[in-house]
């Protein structure tokens, strides 16, 4: 028999590729981080033998979710402000918190405790964008998780950087750093286009292309940010960002509530991306983005969650069903973002968005074992007629029991093994006492 590292046997196996696939009774067998076989269960029995062995009798196995767009370290503002338009919002609560708070330390922490919530929501890779980028690198890397960490770029100082000229320094210095780590990949991140000037977006675009990374960006956010961006030079935000040249592969565009059709198709001829925050979008009343419009133009959709301050978490099995279920509202088609798509959305869209899909994003042989566990044995989830179905419209983040990043388990029957749970709750209560006083 030959040798592998981990064989897991499920009830079934959900690969996400070929698109729709239920593979009842298979195992996946895993060496040194990879997946290297998915067959019948029955074959796996009498051809591998295994130094970790799980039988999931009642669960199904998926690739490991990614959430495309989040600010990670903001779950330490989880409820400071809620009910409010965007802007009155961030204007009035979140920059003077952040003013007064953000550090390496809150970065340290808030990110830390991010990653165990994501972790046991299924979630294995996340797109941040937040200050002290070095630091939510750091501490995903010890954590185990995967991360594509924003280099974010800002007109205006805050404790990062003094301008747009030092944001990209030093989040070009935060990009050599971790180039050789296979967990972090880097982003460039300009906050959105009213707060981030022509030239330094210019120069992003120059970086980009230079060191191929993507260009992770706030866009058509509400429909205030278009009508002030006419008002100023005449031209919607994406229109501007067109004429710098920064419609590409590389532009992976978040929230984009305000579309025209001639835009999505401007968007799908240049192979640009767009991540759909669903629940933070209702939250703030920011709009409706037009998903199934988008899908069937031809764009790569995924799904982030935004930051715990707007939304207020990082469900990501929850932003699957928002996802599926405001698509048909908004359509007006039952039909609209199926359960196979919303699940593709938050897999393996999330990893092409990336540029990570040739290592993530679905279970292959050759790709990263990044894969997740999710029980549908409970009273929630039975009967199981359709499991796929099962994952989207009735499965919560309380039924993922394992995840495994890299073929290394980091969510053990729900307990975190490379994080301690009781010292992230005990740093967050202090950060909370903080916070509230100073409110």
């Amino acid at each position: 028999m030959e040798s592998v590292d981990t064989l897991i046997h499920a009830r079934w196996v959900i690969p996400v590729r070929p698109p729709g696939a239920v593979l009842e009774h298979h195992a996946v067998a895993v060496r040194d981080g990879r997946i290297l076989a998915i067959l019948p269960s029955a074959e796996a029995e009498t051809r591998y033998r295994a130094e970790h062995l799980h039988r999931l009798t009642d669960h199904a196995l998926i690739p490991g979710l990614v959430n495309a767009h989040t600010h990670a370290a903001m779950t330490l503002l989880r409820g400071l402000a809620d009910d409010l338009p965007l802007m009155e919002w961030l204007e009035r609560h979140i920059w003077p918190a952040e003013s007064r708070w953000v550090g390496t330390d809150f970065v340290r922490d808030g990110t830390r405790l991010a990653i165990a919530e994501m972790l046991r929501g299924g979630t294995t890779c996340f797109n941040d964008m937040y200050f002290f980028p070095d630091v939510a690198a750091q501490v995903a890397s010890d954590a185990g998780m995967r991360a594509v960490i924003g280099l974010i770029v800002i007109d205006f100082p805050t404790a990062w950087a003094k301008d747009a000229d030092e944001y990209i320094h030093k989040g070009l210095e935060v990009h050599d750093r971790f180039r050789s780590n296979p967990l972090i990949h880097c982003a460039f991140a300009p906050h959105a286009p009213y707060t981030v000037s022509d030239a330094p977006l210019e120069r992003i675009r120059t970086y980009a292309e230079e060191l191929d990374l993507p260009i992770h960006i706030h866009l058509h956010e509400t429909s205030l940010e278009v009508t002030e961006a006419l008002e100023k030079d005449g031209r919607r935000p994406l229109q501007r960002l067109d004429e710098l040249g920064l419609l590409s592969p590389r532009l992976v565009a978040v929230h984009m509530t305000q579309l025209e059709k001639r835009e999505v198709e401007r968007l799908a001829l240049c192979g640009s991306h767009v991540v759909h925050c669903p629940e933070s979008n209702l939250k703030l009343a920011s709009g409706l983005c037009p998903v199934q419009a988008l899908l069937d133009g031809g764009v790569n959709v995924a799904l982030g969650t935004d930051g715990a301050a707007s939304n207020n978490d990082l469900d990501m099995p929850g932003e699957m069903r928002s996802a599926a279920l405001l698509a048909k509202a908004v359509a007006e088609q039952p039909a609209a973002l199926p359960a196979a798509k919303a699940l593709e959305m938050a897999t393996l869209n999330g990893a092409r968005a990336l540029g990570l899909d040739h290592e993530i994003g679905s279970l292959e042989p050759g790709k990263a074992a990044d894969m997740v566990a999710i029980d549908l044995g409970s009273i929630e989830t039975r009967p199981v007629y359709h499991p796929l179905s099962q994952l989207v419209y009735a499965a919560g983040r309380q039924h993922v029991t394992d995840v495994w990043v890299a073929g290394r388990q980091l969510l053990k029957k729900r307990n975190l093994t490379t994080l301690d749970e009781q010292v992230i709750l005990e740093e967050t209560a202090r950060w909370q006492d903080r916070i509230r006083i100073d409110a």
